[in-house]
């Protein structure tokens, strides 16, 4: 891995969430101009607030990997629709909700404004690229670029090729992938790849083992971290992450691979609670 590799000039990223703030205030760090799409004033306004305070926040502890001599107006703008990304993009990163109908449907719209050579990838965590390259009329320029959460600090991404997926779409992928500082690993579309498959199944089994009264969350996390040297417990990475949306990602597995991916009950009764995790306050552990 290199970070002296060129970023994409342009990069569009449809949706401004947490995910996609995280990634288009990478490519901003790297060098990038980045047009993000999101869908009205108020979730536009709360994306450009994102960005401007993680890049704050980075430059002001130090730990901004590339240029600090920016102005973020100056490198981001806001659009309300893929029909106003730049013909001139490098590269479009779709990073809406896990939704495969949403998801192809913008894509394939980005893929009518853009010039031929761009590539597109999905920040899927676990959907099948190959259903969503379906949606294209050039699947060979589109892949998986799966970021983790937080995007500017953490170090992987998984490129998740498709059949079609040829091999300049994967070079453009690794070689923008080091531009960012990050390290790439790259895998066959399969039924949530390697990361989420292996880090689902770890935290659903830790979730039975709380439902099951075999420990509490703290307990189970310091268990992983000190035995295992890992840098967070699953229970905390599910808050982290959202149980929403390991939920979501257990029945796609649930569905594809089988019972060994059933949502345990508890996930179930929590989400229905609104208990997802850090961003409401209350997952498996209380959040401030």
């Amino acid at each position: 891995m290199t970070s002296a590799a060129a970023p994409p000039a342009v990069v569009g990223v449809v949706g401004g969430g947490r995910m996609g703030a995280g990634i288009a205030q990478s490519f901003v760090a790297a060098g990038s101009r980045v047009v993000v799409v999101e869908r009205d004033g108020a979730t536009a306004a709360a994306a450009m607030d994102r960005i401007t305070k993680g890049l704050r926040q980075a430059t002001e502890r130090g730990t901004l990997a590339g240029r600090t001599d920016f102005t973020v107006p100056d490198l981001v703008t806001v659009v309300s629709s893929v029909t106003q990304l730049p013909r001139h993009t490098d590269l479009v990163v779709e990073a809406v909700f896990e939704d495969a109908s949403l998801k192809g449907e913008l894509l394939a719209a980005a893929e009518d404004v853009v010039h031929d050579g761009c590539v597109l990838a999905s920040n899927t965590s676990a959907l099948s690229v190959t259903e969503l390259a379906a949606a294209l009329r050039r699947p060979g320029r589109f892949l998986g670029m799966h970021f983790f959460n937080p995007v500017p600090v953490s170090t992987l991404v998984e490129l998740v090729l498709a059949p079609d997926t040829d091999a300049a779409t994967l070079a453009a992928a690794v070689r923008w992938t080091h531009a960012l500082g990050k390290q790439d690993v790259v895998v066959k579309d399969s039924p949530g790849f390697a990361s989420s498959r292996l880090g689902l199944a770890l935290g659903l089994e830790a979730i039975r083992m709380v439902e099951e009264g075999v420990a509490d969350p703290e307990a189970i996390d310091t268990a992983m971290r000190l035995g295992y040297r890992h840098p967070m417990g699953p229970l905390r990475l599910t808050d982290v992450v959202g149980l929403d949306v390991r939920l979501a990602i257990a029945e796609h597995l649930h569905a594809t691979l089988g019972e060994r991916f059933a949502p345990p009950r508890l996930l179930r009764e929590k989400v229905a609670r609104g208990e997802l995790g850090r961003k409401t306050g209350q997952g498996f552990y209380r959040w401030q």
